[in-house]
C-alpha cells in the first residue's frame, strides 16, 4: 500500500482509465501487452502511463530487446493506494474546528487525520526501512439497545482513561525513543455490510 499526499498525484490516480491501467500493472506489463488486455490504442495507453510515470505512481522494472526496438516493462509502485486528505490543502477535514465525541462528522475528521498522519509516519518510515509502531483493533458488538450503548461507550471512556493514566508519561523523549508520543483514537459506529455480505443482520 503507499499513500498519495501529492494533490497532482491524487488526480492522476483518479482518471477512470488510469485506475485501470494501474490495477492491470500489479504485475509488470508493456505498453502493448496493456493496449491489447485493456482494448485501447497503445498511443492512448502511453499517453496516460507517462502521466502516471511523472507522479511517481508507475516506474520502470525492466527493459526487453524485441526486434529493432527496446520495450519498457512497468509495474505499479504499490497493489493498492490511499489518498491522504492532505492532498486537500488547507480544506482537509480539522477535528480540531469542531470537538464533539457524538457527531459523525467529527468522527470522519479523525479517520481523516488518522489517514493523514499515518501515511506521513508510513513514508517516513520507507524511506528509512524502518517498521511504524501501531496497534489497532477491529470487530463487531451488537446491542440490545440504546442504553446499552450508551452504557458500553460511557464504561469504555472510563476505562481508557484510566488505561491511559496509569501508563501517560510526561518526559519527554530520550536519546532512546523512550517517552516518544503517540496519539490514540477510539472509533463507534453503525456497521457497514461488505458488499459479499448475504445478510447484512448478521454482522
Amino acid at each position: 500500500m503507499d499513500v498519495i499526499e501529492d494533490a497532482t498525484a491524487a488526480e492522476a490516480s483518479l482518471d477512470p482509465l488510469r485506475r485501470r491501467i494501474l490495477a492491470a500493472l500489479v504485475e509488470p506489463g508493456s505498453a502493448s501487452s496493456l493496449a491489447a488486455r485493456l482494448d485501447i490504442p497503445r498511443q492512448k495507453v502511453n499517453y496516460h502511463l507517462r502521466i502516471l510515470e511523472r507522479h511517481g505512481l508507475v516506474e520502470e522494472v525492466e527493459q526487453r530487446r524485441r526486434g529493432n526496438f527496446t520495450e519498457r516493462i512497468l509495474q505499479a509502485t504499490s497493489a493498492s493506494y490511499v489518498i491522504s486528505p492532505g492532498a486537500l490543502g488547507r480544506i482537509q477535514p480539522d477535528p480540531g474546528r469542531a470537538p464533539d465525541r457524538l457527531s459523525a462528522r467529527w468522527l470522519l475528521a479523525l479517520a481523516s487525520r488518522l489517514v493523514r498522519d499515518v501515511g506521513v509516519l508510513l513514508t517516513g518510515a520507507q524511506q528509512a526501512g524502518r517498521p511504524v509502531a501501531t496497534f489497532a483493533m477491529d470487530g463487531h458488538i451488537r446491542f440490545a439497545s440504546a442504553s446499552d450503548r450508551a452504557a458500553f461507550a460511557e464504561e469504555l471512556s472510563e476505562a481508557v482513561t484510566q488505561l491511559v493514566a496509569k501508563h501517560h508519561t510526561a518526559r519527554h523523549p530520550d536519546t532512546t525513543g523512550t517517552g516518544k508520543l503517540n496519539r490514540l483514537v477510539i472509533a463507534l459506529h453503525p456497521a457497514v455490510p461488505d458488499p459479499g455480505d448475504s445478510d447484512p443482520d448478521q454482522l
